[in-house]
């Protein structure tokens, strides 16, 4: 099993089609077959399902899919190891929404502006999700939001998963309701939000939770969540630099939710130049 085999298997992977992948790889189609299945004789298992020219991943071909992520990761890491002064190779940075549109686009500009071979692959979730794929190795760094949790500090909660971190960036939370919204309560409106895991949703839904039962409506991004509130319905939760980047919608804030962290999280011991030269992007 070599790296250039998990290549051409991820490559078929995110296309479902030899033709594609061989076009995208600037390979053979018929090389593409071949390393295909010398890599499934390898391995003793069938990676792929074929129906006529339609491809999918077989339960193996899923399982081993994350696997060969992590061990091209892995190469990757070794190999920045090596040239600990030099930041390059590919790092896989994981964000929340709203830090990837309020904080990122001038922290990355600086980040390629000083290190223009440092590659980054950018990821975005939930907090809780960006740290299982973390601590599963699909990422190699992650910028979440923690709060104390049944008095578990920050730290306490990277160390459970076997990760560490430092606090960057200080958020305010605010609390957003439609601009024709006269009433201080929160009653009637339902709060949309991110999916579960989402620590901005949680401070939401305990607000909410103080003037009755709280129903959800989930959404897939800030721009459909202020469209919620914007419509006369909802409530939502963002940080004031999100908020800053909106002009002339129709909310208005209803409350202050006071401050939350954003933290750099990655594994313990994981340490390349890449990732030092994204914490120094954030204090320059």
């Amino acid at each position: 099993m070599d790296l250039t085999s998990l290549d051409i298997f991820e490559a078929v992977a995110a296309e479902l089609s030899v033709t594609r992948a061989a076009h995208v790889l600037g390979r053979a189609q018929s090389n593409v077959t071949t390393r295909l299945q010398a890599l499934e004789q390898q391995l003793g298992a069938s990676l792929f399902l074929r129906e006529g020219k339609r491809l999918s991943l077989t339960e193996q071909g899923a399982t081993f899919l994350g696997y060969s992520r992590r061990l091209r990761a892995l190469a990757d890491e070794a190999r920045q190891a090596l040239h600990p002064d030099v930041p390059a190779g590919t790092l896989r940075l994981g964000s929340m929404e709203s830090t990837a549109a309020a904080r990122l686009p001038n922290v990355l500009a600086r980040l390629h502006g000083t290190w223009p071979e440092l590659e980054l692959n950018l990821t975005t979730g939930t907090s809780q999700g960006l740290l299982r794929q973390l601590a599963g190795g699909e990422l190699d760094c992650a910028l979440v939001a923690l709060v104390d949790d049944q008095g578990q500090a920050p730290q306490e909660q990277l160390a459970e998963l076997g990760l560490q971190g430092e606090a960057l960036i200080a958020e305010e939370m605010l609390l957003l309701v439609p601009a024709s919204h006269g009433s201080q309560s929160t009653q009637g409106l339902r709060l949309a939000g991110f999916a579960q895991g989402c620590t901005y949703r949680g401070l939401g839904q305990r607000w909410l939770e103080r003037d009755g039962s709280v129903r959800v409506q989930e959404v897939g991004s800030y721009h459909n969540m202020l469209a919620c509130v914007a419509a006369g319905h909802s409530a939502c939760v963002v940080p004031r630099s999100l908020l800053a980047l909106q002009v002339d919608l129709p909310v208005r804030v209803q409350a202050s939710l006071g401050t939350v962290h954003t933290w750099l999280a990655w594994r313990t011991g994981y340490a390349t130049a890449g990732l030092g030269a994204l914490r120094q992007a954030f204090t320059a």
